[in-house]
């Protein structure tokens, strides 16, 4: 591996591509093989474990995926959660807020939206129970056709989220498609706005190889050309939509990882692929745990899962090549745990505290997850005495220093809002992500990590309200009942904590990441920093590694039982061919044909 990352216009060298080929095996490896036979075949014995006692270390999407998988197989499950279930995809009531007769007003990390080309989630949700649904809790997703943009001192701008109208895919479609999607963006230079198209449709054709050869090891704002562009380029098409989208800076994170989740959005957004039947943009019709965390805890117990609350995974214990116990830890005091499997779906900042020297004796790999880097995407929701006339659908400040996106929650859910939560004098929850607690706001002139709850209420609105409010009436400081702070942020002194970070995908970080099983025969990882396809801090990759480390388990155990089901990222066979040209072009030690 080079110590700098290859420039986009410095020629790929042999070593490069073969590098490029091993990486690309490996994240192949990611997706189990269909039938168990094909898995033991290519397994040591060594390497088999036996046994049907589970433990699963995390509740979270990750952990909850796997003890999925495995109790419909029949596996003997405990899950060990030291706090929540769900993790960052669940909701809260907030405390003290309700009246008689209503719960608690609604909080939660930040909302929960699920993009069409999600695979794994939807799925999941189609197997939970939900009294009325014949789908599940998959029936409980509504679907979003539609976002406004604002900008400082501007009219905000209402636009559909899916490009319609497209009956076919082809490079020149998607390419004149991005175009004609962010028009709308002001002071952007025409020219720009088509060298970013083409830039994404180099992206849109590029092979494999060269994915994880050379865009894996450079950045977005590499890619992009940034450089020497206009403000408005910079602002809005590098730097907002990676902010709004992944809570990723454009000049750290790996251009493979950003050109993947664009790709899938794009392509859920066209209205021409099957999977995606369910639009590029979906939300619960309900507080995350009503709508689906509660459902599926119940139908995990009703599977014979246990659940023990308040204990966590402390350390692991070798012992002949293998786990041999885990100590747990928390209101129960210490615990020592045995099973005959281990999963580890912890988030990756709590997980590289387990890697001690004898786990990297016996897996040196894993020793990158060290390297893995973290960062802030927190929510906080304004409870409101008036219904804002934002129209339906998310809402994006495109370029505001929090990177600030945003959803009306009340107009999408079932039931009169203020009959069902609060005192009844609440009427509409505006749920808003904070994406970037590093620069300096309009109002304190300070980063949110240097301000207190209070000033984090008040600069994020007033963010808001330069971003939306020209030209409209939409947000009055008088309709604030209150607001509330995921309580994952906390204070100790001046010093601010945050216990919910998530996984940025800096560039090469994809060689530090683990996968689902390791060189340790009953050790697994779940989470969302373990390899997977939509390569994102995502539930949806979080959901595919608890079915890869379940899918592991049944390996290990030479388990006849059905694979859980991986699903590939879609692959338009319109760009098959150009992928093959490029796929030569990089063995060739090549730059692509239309970068440059």
């Amino acid at each position: 591996m080079p110590d700098q990352p290859t420039p986009l216009s410095a020629p790929i060298t042999r070593r490069t591509a073969l590098r490029a080929g091993l990486v690309a095996g490996a994240a192949l490896a990611v997706a189990p093989p269909a039938s168990a036979a094909a898995a033991t075949a290519r397994r040591s014995p060594l390497l088999r474990s036996g046994g049907k006692s589970v433990a699963i270390f995390g509740g979270g999407m990750a952990g909850l995926s796997a003890a999925h998988e495995l109790a419909e197989r029949g596996y003997d499950i405990i899950v060990y959660e030291p706090a929540y279930l769900g993790g960052k995809a669940r909701s809260m009531g907030v405390p003290g807020t309700a009246s008689p007769g209503r719960q608690d007003l609604p909080g939660e990390h930040g909302f929960r939206f699920f993009p069409g080309c999600y695979q794994h989630v939807p799925d999941t949700m189609s197997r939970i129970p939900f009294p009325g649904n014949p789908n599940g809790v998959l029936d409980n997703l509504v679907r979003v056709e539609g976002t406004v943009a604002g900008f400082q001192g501007l009219p905000p701008i209402f636009a559909p989220v899916e490009l319609g109208g497209l009956s076919q895919l082809t490079p020149e479609v998607v390419q004149n498609s991005i175009v004609g999607a962010l028009g709308f963006i002001p002071d952007l230079p025409p020219h720009e706005l088509a060298f970013f198209a083409k830039q994404m449709l180099v992206w849109f054709t590029s092979s494999t190889e060269r994915r994880f050869g050379q865009w894996e090891y450079v950045t977005w704002e590499q890619i992009m050309h940034a450089e020497g562009k206009s403000p408005a380029y910079r602002k809005y098409l590098v730097n907002a939509l990676t902010r709004i989208t992944v809570a990723a800076k454009p000049q750290t994170s790996s251009a493979r990882t950003i050109g993947t989740i664009g790709e899938a959005l794009v392509l859920a957004a066209s209205g021409t692929v099957p999977q995606f039947a369910g639009g590029v943009d979906r939300i619960l019709n309900r507080p995350t745990n009503i709508a689906w965390i509660d459902p599926w805890v119940d139908y995990l117990r009703a599977l014979g899962v246990r659940f023990v609350m308040g204990q966590g995974l402390a350390a692991l214990r070798m012992a002949g090549g293998r786990i041999a116990a885990a100590t747990i830890t928390g209101t129960g005091g210490t615990t020592t745990v045995t099973a005959d499997h281990y999963v580890c779906a912890m988030p990756v900042d709590r997980a590289v505290d387990l890697l001690d020297d004898a786990i990297i004796d016996a897996d040196p790999r894993l020793g990158g997850m060290r390297n893995l880097v973290t960062d802030w995407m927190v929510g906080i929701q304004y409870y409101l005495r008036r219904p804002t006339d934002i129209p339906e659908g998310h809402i994006a400040a495109l370029g505001s220093p929090w990177a600030l996106t945003a959803l009306r929650q009340a107009p999408m859910w079932v039931g009169e809002f203020p009959a069902t939560y609060g005192d009844g004098s609440v009427l509409e929850c505006l749920s808003v992500d904070i994406s970037d607690w590093d620069t300096p706001g309009i109002l304190f002139a300070r980063t949110a990590k240097e301000c207190t709850a209070a000033e984090i209420a008040t600069e994020t609105w007033a963010q808001l309200k330069a971003w939306l409010n020209t030209g409209t009436d939409w947000l009055r400081d008088e309709d604030i009942h209150s607001w509330h702070l995921d309580p994952g942020i906390t204070w100790s002194g001046e010093s601010i904590h945050n216990d919910t970070p998530l996984l940025v995908n800096t560039v090469g970080s994809y060689d530090h990441r683990p996968d689902a099983h390791c060189a340790i025969p009953n050790l697994y990882f779940g989470g969302d920093h373990v390899r997977h396809h939509i390569d994102l801090a995502t539930m949806e990759g979080a959901n595919e590694s608890g079915r890869a480390a379940a899918n592991a388990v049944l390996d290990a155990a030479d388990d006849p039982s059905p694979r859980a089901q991986i699903f590939p990222l879609v692959s338009p066979p319109a760009f098959a061919a150009a992928k093959a040209l490029d796929a030569d072009r990089f063995r060739a030690g090549l730059p692509h044909l239309l970068d440059g």
